[in-house]
């Protein structure tokens, strides 16, 4: 039996990690999640340095490879203590980081999610 792959670039914070596997599971029948994590993910997508994101496409190109993963989710959340601003700007900061991804030319869907204070996912885009 073929397992289903997706990919979460996410933020290190433990809190974010069951909710985004949990969810992505759930919505779109994965039977795996490969985490990326990075503090403040959704910040360093859309501000980080150039080797910053090669180096990320790079982990994301091996879990498109080895586990033919056809999803990234590109993850900021709620009292982030590496990227701490507004939720207006964290979701500013996703929409950058799904088009950075989408930018590289990856085989994948791209998905945007936002983590509330209640541990709740939420689609961006």
């Amino acid at each position: 039996m073929i397992k289903k792959y997706g990919t979460a670039l996410n933020c290190i914070d433990g809190r974010t990690q069951i909710p985004i596997i949990m969810w992505l599971r759930k919505h779109y029948g994965l039977d795996y999640v490969d985490l990326i994590t990075e503090p403040g993910m959704d910040r360093v997508l859309s501000q980080g340095k150039k080797s910053e994101l090669k180096r990320l496409k790079g982990k994301v190109n091996i879990s498109i490879d080895a586990h033919d993963s056809q999803l990234v989710a590109v993850v900021g959340h709620y009292d982030c203590a590496a990227n701490p601003v507004s939720k207006f700007k964290h979701i500013h900061d996703i929409k950058q980081g799904i088009n950075v991804v989408q930018s590289r030319g990856l085989p994948v869907r791209v998905v945007g999610l936002w983590v509330d204070d209640c541990w709740q996912v939420h689609v961006i885009s």
